[in-house]
């Protein structure tokens, strides 16, 4: 996957609606709902299915939790297929939250290694990882990441020019949360692998949206199955490298812990499973609408956004890899530098203008991402970008 150039923003056009999916999605039709990345929204058969399925549980609680564990797994089996994975080294879990500190807590940090991350990354996994770090008496490297970089090959080198020989972990995400842009490329992953840096991947938006989410060079990588594969809240996966399978630490212990993991990690005595038995149908839905069809409707209408964003709205538009179904603008200096600011800048957007979207604090003007899914349409970018010309002049 290679980055795309600026310039080639200005002739993005809106793409006709799948005639598929209308009707699909349970979204409100009064409010634009331009956020899909950040939890997204199951069609409206997968989450009949849900519903099915809390039904049986509710009808025969004793049948249901026993025939769980071999359900589970045919789940796993099922979505391990379409990911292209092998299901030995994959488990189920509720979202990447969960999953960083299963990665994290697997690893023998000790005092003197240093752990990789960037500004980019995901808040919690950050965090999770300086936990983890200040725990083993390791040292946590935030690698800065300029927004402006202008492809792949430069967000890598910056990346790489941080790893010297006390580097044994990096965290990095596959495609950047804030930011929509990809990071823990094949190209990168292979090199670490060769100088012996552990990685975790975060690859949250990655399943759905990417043909082969999960890189092989990974040593662990998890992603979330709600938010672009069409699955029920809360529902992830964890696929685990060979060599680290089996010094794999859940977060608890259970019934099924001496079995190893992926079980050992799956487990959770009277949790919510029908998320998971219900993620299958949720790919198997995107199989049928045509993968190559989905993706390229949505990433030509978030390209379409960013380009009306910049357009009417005078907002920056930062460089974007291909095939991502998100972009990110940048907001005027004093606009959301901080945290408190973005949160208040989100409110006004939905409170004057009906619309979700997500932006992220950052110094010199925050930066603002819209999602572009099959229920969205050209008219509510359009409607968000003359409004914002507005707010930010008022």
């Amino acid at each position: 996957m290679t980055e795309d150039r600026t310039e080639e923003l200005w002739a993005a056009e809106a793409p006709e609606p799948l005639p598929a999916a209308e009707g699909l999605f349970a979204v409100s039709e009064g409010a634009a709902h331009l956020n899909h990345g950040s939890y997204g929204a199951p069609p409206l058969p997968v989450l009949r299915l849900r519903e099915q399925l809390r039904a049986q549980e509710e009808l025969d609680p004793d049948g249901f939790f026993a025939d769980l564990p071999a359900r589970v797994a045919g789940a796993r089996t099922a979505i391990a297929a379409d990911l292209g994975v092998d299901p030995a080294g994959l488990a189920l879990v509720s979202n990447v939250t969960e999953a960083v500190s299963i990665a994290l807590d697997s690893l023998p940090l000790a005092p003197g290694d240093r752990v990789l991350v960037t500004d980019h990354g995901y808040g919690v996994v950050n965090r999770a990882a300086a936990r983890r770090a200040a725990e083993a008496g390791a040292e946590l490297r935030v690698v800065e990441l300029p927004l402006d970089a202008p492809d792949e090959a430069a967000v890598r080198e910056a990346v790489l020019a941080a790893v010297d020989g006390r580097t044994s972990v990096a965290v990095l995400d596959q495609i950047t949360s804030p930011t929509a842009r990809l990071v823990a490329g094949p190209g990168l992953l292979a090199e670490l692998r060769r100088r012996g840096v552990t990685t975790v991947v975060d690859g949250a938006h990655a399943p759905g949206m990417l043909a082969a989410p999960v890189d092989p060079d990974a040593d662990f990588w998890f992603g979330n199955l709600h938010k672009w594969a069409f699955a029920p809240r809360p529902c992830g996966v964890l696929a685990v490298h060979p060599e680290w399978r089996a010094r794999v630490r859940p977060l608890t212990v259970s019934w099924e812990d001496h079995r190893g993991f992926p079980a050992s990690v799956e487990w959770r005595g009277t949790g919510d499973y029908t998320p998971w038995l219900a993620a299958p149908a949720g790919l198997a839905l995107l199989r049928g609408l045509g993968a190559a069809a989905v993706s390229g409707h949505n990433a030509a209408l978030a390209r379409y956004g960013q380009r009306v964003l910049a357009e009417r709205a005078g907002l920056r538009p930062l460089p974007a890899t291909p095939g991502v179904w998100m972009r990110t603008v940048r907001l005027p200096a004093g606009w959301a530098e901080a945290e408190e600011g973005a949160r208040e800048v989100m409110g006004e957007v939905w409170r004057r203008l009906g619309t979700r979207v997500a932006v992220r604090p950052w110094e010199g003007g925050g930066v603002l991402r819209i999602s572009a899914q099959l229920y969205n349409r050209a008219g509510e970018y359009e409607r968000l970008a003359d409004g914002l010309a507005g707010l930010l002049k008022a």
